[in-house]
C-alpha cells in the first residue's frame, strides 16, 4: 500500500501532548521488574518497542497488567525470576536488548535473546565487552557479537569502565549490572549522555552517584516498588516542532514534555538558528523537569554542531537536515557516525530521501552537508522500514510542492503509534491518498 501525504497551503495551529517518553518507559518497566513490590506507571508509551520490554519481563515471570493509562508491575525482585520457556524475541528494540542484557548479567540462568532482522545487524559488542568483564558469558548462534545470543549471568565483579563511544544504553547496561555486584562499579563518559537511568533509579530507592564525568553505583542494592508518571517524549515532539518551524504562519504548543537537558539539544540548536521557541519548566516528576514548549514558524540560518551536543540530539539529526534544506547557505552536520548503526544507516537514508525529494545533500564519512535553500518537489520514497525515517518523510510533505509517497508507514508504530492522531490534532484537513 502506498501512502501519499500533501499539505498545500496548510497552517499548523493548536496544542498537543505527545506520547510518553520511550527511553523513560523502557527504564521504568525494567527497574520495576527488578524491584520488590508493586509499581504503578502512568503514561507508559504503548509502542512496539516498549511492548517488547514488557513481554521480556513477563517471560521472566514478572506480573504486568495495563488498565487504561496505568501499568501495574508486581515483582519480588530478580531472585524471583524464572528462566523463560523459549527465546525472548525483542523485535526491533535495541534499547531493550542492551538494557535487559545488563540486568540479565546477574541472572544466574541462561536466557536466549533474539530479534528481527534489523536488530540482528545492530552492534552488541559495546555491551558484551564490559558485561563479559564483569562475569557474564555470551554464546552466539551465528555472527559473533550479534543477536541472537544466550546470556548466562553470574556473581558479578565490579569494574571501572570508560565508554569508548557516547551511549546512554551502554552506560545504563553497566550501571544496572553494577547494582548486583559486590563492590562499586564506575562508568566514565567523556561526553554526557541521557541520564534517565541515574534519575529514575532514585525513585525506586536506589542510588547512582554522579561526579563530573563519572557515574558510580554500589552493588547489592535492593530496589522497591515506585509510582511514576512518564512525561511526553521530546524526540516525538521534535517532528511537530520541525513542521511548525518550516511551515509559514504556524504556531504550536506542546504540553507536559520532558525537558531533561540531555534530551533537548535539538531545541537548543534550532534556537541558535533563529527559531522562535519558548521552553517553560512547570514541574518535576521525580528529578525530571517537565513543562511546555511554544514554537512558531521562523526564518532560520545555518549553524554547526559540536561533538559534545550530539548525544542530546542524535535521534533528531535527520530532522535537522530537513530544516537545513530551508536555510540560505551551507550547513554541515558533523560527528554523527553513530547514525550508521540505527535501524538503518540514517546518514545514507537521510541523504537519499531528501535528495529524492529535490534537496541537495551529500554524505562525507560521519557528516551530512546540506546546501540550501531547496524547493522540495515530492515523489516516491522508501522509509527503509525505519520509524524515524518514515515520520521524517511525512514532515517533509508539509513543504513539498507535490505529494510525498511513502512505501511503508507501519514501522512508525515502533516508537510513536499516536503519530497520526497528533497529526489530526494540529492539522484537520490534510490529504492522504491510499
Amino acid at each position: 500500500m502506498n501512502n501519499a501525504y500533501h499539505f498545500p497551503n496548510s497552517v499548523i495551529n493548536g496544542q498537543i501532548k505527545v506520547a510518553g517518553d520511550k527511553s523513560m518507559s523502557h527504564r521504568g518497566v525494567l527497574l520495576a521488574a527488578m524491584a520488590k513490590g508493586q509499581s504503578v506507571i502512568n503514561g507508559l508509551l504503548d509502542s512496539e518497542d516498549c511492548k517488547r520490554t514488557i513481554e521480556a519481563c513477563q517471560a521472566l515471570g514478572v506480573d504486568i497488567q495495563t488498565v487504561g493509562e496505568q501499568t501495574f508491575i508486581e515483582s519480588s525482585g530478580i531472585s524471583s525470576w524464572h528462566p523463560p520457556k523459549q527465546p525472548i524475541n525483542l523485535g526491533n528494540s535495541g534499547t531493550t536488548a542492551r538494557l535487559l542484557s545488563g540486568v540479565l548479567a546477574a541472572f544466574q540462568h541462561p536466557v536466549k535473546l533474539t530479534g528481527d532482522e534489523s536488530l540482528k545487524q545492530r552492534p552488541m559488542k559495546r555491551i558484551i565487552d564490559p558485561l563479559s568483564t564483569m562475569g557474564a558469558r555470551f554464546t552466539f548462534d551465528g555472527e559473533p557479537d550479534r543477536l541472537p545470543f544466550i546470556i548466562q549471568g553470574s556473581e558479578l565483579n565490579s569494574i571501572s569502565y570508560e565508554l569508548p563511544i557516547p551511549s546512554a544504553q551502554v552506560k545504563s547496561a553497566i550501571l544496572l549490572a553494577g547494582m548486583s555486584t559486590n563492590g562499586k562499579t564506575m562508568v566514565t563518559e567523556p561526553i554526557k549522555t541521557r541520564d534517565h537511568t541515574e534519575k529514575m533509579v532514585k525513585a525506586f530507592g536506589g542510588t547512582i552517584d554522579e561526579d563530573h564525568t563519572i557515574r558510580s553505583v554500589e552493588g547489592k542494592q535492593f530496589l522497591k516498588g515506585a509510582h511514576l508518571t512518564i512525561p511526553g517524549d521530546p524526540s516525538s515532539a521534535a517532528f511537530w516542532i520541525t513542521a511548525t518551524v518550516i511551515t509559514p504562519n504556524s504556531e504550536l504548543k506542546l504540553e507536559a514534555l520532558s525537558l531533561n537537558e540531555t534530551r533537548i539539544g535539538f531545541i537548543r540548536v534550532l534556537q541558535r538558528m533563529g527559531a522562535s521557541i519558548d521552553v517553560t519548566v512547570k514541574d518535576y516528576v521525580g528529578l525530571e523537569p517537565v513543562g511546555d514548549v511554544y514554537v512558531q514558524s521562523s526564518t532560520l540560518t545555518p549553524t554547526s554542531l559540536s561533538k559534545d551536543e550530539i548525544p542530546s540530539l542524535i535521534d533528531e539529526v535527520p530532522l535537522l537536515a530537513l530544516v537545513a534544506t530551508q536555510t540560505e547557505g551551507t550547513m554541515t552536520l558533523e560527528h554523527i557516525n553513530e547514525l550508521r548503526y540505527k535501524e538503518t544507516d540514517r546518514i545514507h537514508a537521510t541523504v537519499e530521501m531528501l535528495n529524492s525529494l529535490g534537496a541537495n545533500l551529500k554524505a562525507e564519512d560521519d557528516s551530512i552537508i546540506i546546501e540550501g535553500k531547496s524547493d522540495l518537489i515530492g515523489g516516491h520514497i522508501t522509509s527503509y522500514n525505519d520509524h524515524r525515517m518514515a515520520m521524517l518523510a511525512v514532515i517533509a510533505s508539509f513543504i513539498s510542492n507535490n505529494p510525498v509517497i511513502i512505501d511503508n508507514i507501519d514501522c512508525i508504530n515502533i516508537s510513536y503509534p499516536t503519530f497520526f492522531q497528533n497529526l489530526n490534532d494540529i492539522l484537520q484537513d490534510y490529504v492522504r491518498d491510499e
